[in-house]
């Protein structure tokens, strides 16, 4: 029976998300409800990043058994997963930006400044891509919501470029975000998250499959065939 390993960046208590962290709660309990509905006989085990850094937490020495699902970036280098490269790849946001302005010429978010507040999820399928209906962030910290509503001429600039950056970091099946910002009319390209980071949880009720669905089949090399948006 394989072990599905979830990652959280927040406090785990007895195998569960801290109360103090209700979107790492949504977004774990989303991603047990995939793996369970799927039928796919596994153990899961929810455990704390910090506990990984700490090495407060001992992983198997067997981890050819384990499907890894990270919900955090920052994870140590010790830790050998499909991913690893892909996840280091993302975390440097300075390289990524810099091959933007390269290839697209597209202006980048400077440090921390103006982050982007929009998010494109792209579901690579191992058919190829499949892209979600953009999110946006609301006024409210952690509130997200799903459609929103771009031009089709700005949706196909963002199909383009996040078509080009997963090939050029190699990506895997999985769900990515984009994150970006739109300033007068020109996409600024923040960063991008190689799994359904806090932004998906807009996907839990707006769309079928949600994303963390989407990426649990990503995972299994499942097929998915539409994404729908609920009216």
């Amino acid at each position: 029976m394989p072990k599905v390993l979830i990652i959280v960046n927040s406090e785990v208590q007895k195998g569960k998300v801290s109360p103090i962290s209700p979107v790492a709660t949504k977004m774990v309990t989303a991603l047990v409800e995939s793996i369970q509905n799927s039928m796919l006989s596994t153990e899961i085990d929810i455990i704390s990043a910090a506990d990984l850094w700490s090495k407060s937490i001992k992983l198997s020495s067997n981890q050819e058994d384990f499907i890894y699902c990270p919900l955090t970036i920052k994870l140590p280098d010790w830790i050998d997963f499909p991913a690893q490269n892909i996840f280091k790849s993302c975390i440097d946001i300075a390289a990524r930006r810099a091959w933007v302005e390269k290839h697209f010429h597209y202006p980048t978010v400077i440090g921390d400044s103006g982050l982007g507040n929009l998010w494109l999820p792209i579901v690579l399928t191992t058919k190829g891509p499949l892209y979600a209906e953009i999110i946006g962030e609301g006024e409210i910290p952690n509130f997200y919501r799903q459609p929103v509503d771009l031009s089709d001429q700005f949706r196909q600039s963002l199909y383009n470029l996040a078509y080009q950056l997963l090939e050029s970091i190699n990506a895997i099946p999985s769900v990515y975000l984009l994150q970006f910002r739109i300033l007068e009319q020109e996409i600024i390209f923040d960063r991008l998250w190689p799994f359904p980071a806090s932004p998906a949880i807009a996907s839990i009720p707006s769309q079928t499959p949600n994303l963390f669905t989407c990426h649990w089949h990503c995972l299994l090399e499942k097929p998915i065939f539409d994404l729908t948006i609920f009216p």
